[in-house]
């Protein structure tokens, strides 16, 4: 049977093609999409989850915004990585993509699709937990309605914002620890798993091969990516984090897991936002978190060329 998910995102070029991955494999049933501020504002990733959707010809899956700003101090966004709108690389022009943004907020779409599913469902935050700590604040009741939390944050090492801290966690880090204090089990993928998966030149020649209108979208999506995480962080191919999250879901061979304990300091003049994470038990604490350790890159890039094949149609013979 399919996983029910829902995807909360903030697109982000990663995201893009976490919504991709979602939308194109028979292993996950995509039920909704949320948005929330971080690699832009809300309002910039709610369109890009728009228009994402009509490049890959992704219908009838509900898109509302969520939240503008953390539950604490002022929002930051990533533009020297994702560009002025969020998405930048592909020209997706000025005009208003034909999928339409629900009505209902966030906070409402969640809740209704937890209640009309007949199963549990999978919750997928691949940017700031501020929407999904706002549900288990304002519905805890609704806990039950969710199978499990898989999602992409933090680090087993360094940060990528700061020293210490990876951007989703640091944009929200009392979200965060909501999140991972809420009791519902959690997987976590931080950049020491997402760093080994890597659009390598070979990996875009994979996708560009396929000669369709989507997967030419997603070589403009990656070579903007590569240029602004050479530019910023010296890497001379870029991780493309969120997808490892629902690759997860299609095959849990993809990556490695380790049961540990992890705290967000909240306080620390140089390590707010820092996940830390006891693989070793040295704490004491309880070992609460399902944390991605190894991946198979193979397996991983295997599934991302199979859903823009997917989606794209027809290649080129």
């Amino acid at each position: 049977m399919a996983v029910p998910v829902i995807l909360d995102c903030d697109p982000g070029h990663d995201d893009a093609f976490n919504i991709l991955l979602a939308a194109a494999h028979p292993a996950v049933e995509l039920l909704a999409i949320t948005t929330v501020a971080g690699n832009q504002t809300v309002e910039k990733t709610t369109l890009n989850a728009r228009r994402v959707c009509a490049a890959a010809g992704i219908r009838g899956v509900p898109i509302a915004a969520g939240r503008a700003r953390p539950l604490r101090g002022p929002g930051r966004v990533a533009a020297d990585i994702h560009g002025a709108s969020g998405l930048d690389g592909p020209g997706f022009g000025t005009g208003e993509p034909d999928v339409p943004q629900d009505p209902r907020d966030a906070l409402t779409l969640l809740r209704d699709t937890l209640l009309a599913h007949p199963e549990p469902v999978t919750l997928v935050p691949t940017g700031p937990l501020t929407n999904i700590a706002v549900l288990l604040l304002a519905h805890p009741e609704l806990a039950a309605r969710v199978a499990r939390i898989v999602l992409m944050g933090g680090s087993t090492e360094r940060g990528n914002t700061t020293p210490a801290a990876e951007f989703n966690i640091l944009c929200d880090p009392e979200a965060a620890d909501i999140v991972l204090r809420s009791g519902l089990p959690v997987t976590m993928f931080g950049l020491n798993a997402t760093h080994q998966v890597r659009a390598t030149p070979e990996v875009v020649a994979r996708i560009d091969a396929l000669g369709t209108p989507l997967s030419r979208l997603c070589v403009d999506l990656l070579t903007y990516f590569a240029s602004t995480y050479r530019e910023v962080f010296g890497f001379d191919a870029p991780p493309l984090h969120d997808p490892l999250t629902v690759a997860h879901l299609i095959d849990p061979a993809v990556s490695g897991l380790a049961r540990a304990a992890v705290a967000v300091e909240l306080n620390g003049t140089y390590t707010r936002g820092a996940t830390v994470v006891d693989l070793h038990g040295v704490t004491g604490l309880p070992a609460t978190v399902d944390v991605a350790t190894d991946v198979d890159a193979d397996r991983f890039w295997d599934l991302i060329v199979a859903a823009v094949r997917t989606l794209g149609g027809p290649t080129r013979s």
